[in-house]
């Protein structure tokens, strides 16, 4: 029998809809800027014709289930949300055809890429890694997985409301790569696993949150996600 010097990391996973199985979270990938209007909110417009999707990654110790509390995070002074439509992959998958992409696909989820907008714009600015604004704890939100085994999801109406206020209302037809080309194009550079998670990128509205908030948000024909934003602890 191994033994360790102290006690390994639990496996992360998430709740499934339906089922009394758990999803194991194997890795967290998130595409940037996949909505035009957010695109040209955060200064950075997005051609198609000549750009192919980008992506940065997230340990799966930032991971948090929907309906808990977030502390708000140690420094920054500007803690944004990030509303997004979550692909669950259910088969290996290497340079997968889009037009195959739909065989890997177990499910989605509603998620929220929760950031310190202003270490990321310090760091994106300076050309530095971005870790410091996107892998926070706690910041990869995600609501029960709803199994759609095979089904690829063209549209739908995403949004997320603080306190009430609705604060991004936008349509998952609006992605610039859908779900299949994102499948596609990030096959080419990973070996897709079961258990990954691909949060597809959010629609313009982002904006600052503070302690004693609530984050609810939808993604039609999916799930709902609620965030209690508390105190930095």
């Amino acid at each position: 029998m191994t033994t360790y010097l102290f006690a390994p990391p639990a496996i992360e996973s998430l709740e499934i809809q339906g089922r009394d199985e758990r999803f194991p979270v194997r890795r967290l990938f998130f595409v940037g800027r996949n909505y035009h209007a957010h695109a040209v909110e955060m200064g950075r417009p997005v051609d198609k014709s000549v750009e192919r999707p980008f992506y940065f990654t997230k340990s799966r110790d930032t991971l948090l289930a929907s309906g808990q509390t977030m502390a708000y995070p140690a420094e920054t002074a500007n803690f944004h949300f990030e509303m997004e439509l979550v692909v669950a992959i259910g088969q290996p998958g290497f340079r997968v055809p889009a037009e195959q992409a739909h065989q890997i696909i177990y499910g989605y989820a509603a998620g929220l890429d929760m950031t310190r907008r202003d270490l990321q714009l310090v760091a994106r600015d300076k050309g530095r890694p971005w870790d410091l604004g996107k892998d926070v704890e706690q910041s990869s939100v995600c609501s029960p997985i709803v199994p759609m085994p095979e089904q690829v999801i063209e549209r739908g109406r995403i949004s997320l409301a603080v306190d009430g206020q609705t604060k991004q209302d936008s349509d998952v037809d609006r992605l610039i790569w859908n779900v299949r080309e994102i499948i596609a194009d990030l096959s080419l550079f990973y070996h897709l696993q079961p258990g990954d998670l691909i949060y597809t990128g959010t629609p313009e509205g982002v904006g600052a949150v503070k302690p004693g908030e609530r984050i609810t948000g939808t993604v039609e024909g999916v799930a709902d996600i609620v965030l209690d934003i508390g105190p930095t602890v």
